[in-house]
């Protein structure tokens, strides 16, 4: 408040002389106090910052918790300026988990918006993970990839979220644990999910199966043909006929479909589904959105098979007969 004195005090001496109306005088100054006021909680940082301290914000960590610990370590000074910044610049479970240097001193407005967009002031690593991943080379790829990455912790969590873990690129810290990384990939799901939302509540299947079917697309055709092969397969749902998809063995046996053999087709498994009926469990991956997309916006056609070559290309069929003559001509 000291620094507030002051500087009123400044303004009053240059701007404000004894000749000038006592009651504009009275205006300007509580218009001036105001405004120093604010550009004080916003941009200039409280004395004793503790400049080169680490803050670390946990997964799952309240607002209010997080702004209470910036106030006692004397990093804001003021929490309601703080936790008003951070809702009007992400909404308030928008806070990135991770470690965060306290580098030099730095006011409130400029720490709201590091918190949101998760700028650690911290060496981070770029991690980049593909459409269509499964959480086993999801696993893979970090443990490669993170200084102290613990791959088993990573999988028993992640087993329940395989096909809500959205393929992107992240920056992350490195001391980053699995649970953030897992809680930061899942978030970014329901992020990008919830511009098609209403699209997937009026689809005729849960949003489970949405998912599932999603991450076959993903293994059985390129994004050009994707629609059109969602409806073969949803058909093939309707029908009762089982999927008879290759891309779910890559949960199975991490086989693809040019490596499989007849001794595979027989494996007891509910991802077989050659062996049974209907959808598997749960996704095969973790599908793009494009791929969402594509399983609620399928295209009707006539066709019940298809095959594809090496290439990526596509070849229908209406009957088995013709599948059988196509699988002839192009499956060598």
């Amino acid at each position: 408040m000291t620094q507030i004195y002051e500087w009123l005090e400044i303004v009053k001496k240059y701007f404000f002389p004894e000749q000038i109306n006592k009651k504009r005088a009275a205006i300007a100054f509580s218009v001036a106090f105001v405004l120093s006021l604010s550009f004080i909680l916003l941009f200039v940082a409280p004395k004793n910052f503790p400049t080169g301290s680490v803050v670390e914000i946990t997964s799952g960590q309240s607002l209010q918790s997080i702004t209470v610990n910036l106030h006692d370590k004397n990093i804001i000074r003021s929490e309601l300026v703080f936790r008003s910044l951070v809702i009007l610049f992400g909404g308030e479970k928008k806070v990135s988990a991770g470690d965060y240097l306290m580098e030099e001193p730095q006011g409130t407005f400029f720490l709201a918006k590091r918190f949101v967009n998760g700028q650690f002031g911290i060496d981070t690593t770029k991690i980049t993970i593909p459409e269509g991943w499964n959480i086993f080379q999801i696993a893979d790829y970090l443990e490669k990839n993170l200084i102290q990455f613990n791959k088993k912790e990573f999988l028993e969590l992640a087993r329940k979220k395989e096909g809500y873990l959205f393929p992107d690129t992240y920056f992350v810290s490195g001391s980053v644990n699995p649970l953030e990384i897992m809680d930061m990939m899942e978030n970014n799901f329901l992020k990008k999910i919830s511009s098609i939302q209403k699209q997937i509540l009026a689809f005729k299947h849960t949003e489970r199966e949405i998912i599932t079917m999603a991450s076959i697309l993903e293994g059985e055709a390129l994004p050009k043909d994707r629609n059109v092969v969602a409806g073969i397969l949803w058909r093939r749902l309707d029908l009762g006929m089982p999927l008879q998809v290759d891309s779910t063995f890559s949960y199975i046996n991490g086989k693809n479909t040019y490596e499989l053999t007849l001794e595979d087709l027989k494996i007891d498994s509910l991802y077989n589904t050659y062996k049974y009926r209907g959808l598997p469990p749960g996704p095969i991956s973790n599908p793009g959105l494009e791929a969402i997309i594509s399983a609620i916006t399928p295209i009707k056609t006539k066709y019940l098979y298809f095959l594809t070559e090496r290439d990526g290309t596509i070849h229908y069929a209406k009957t088995f007969e013709e599948h059988k003559r196509n699988k002839e001509l192009y499956l060598k």
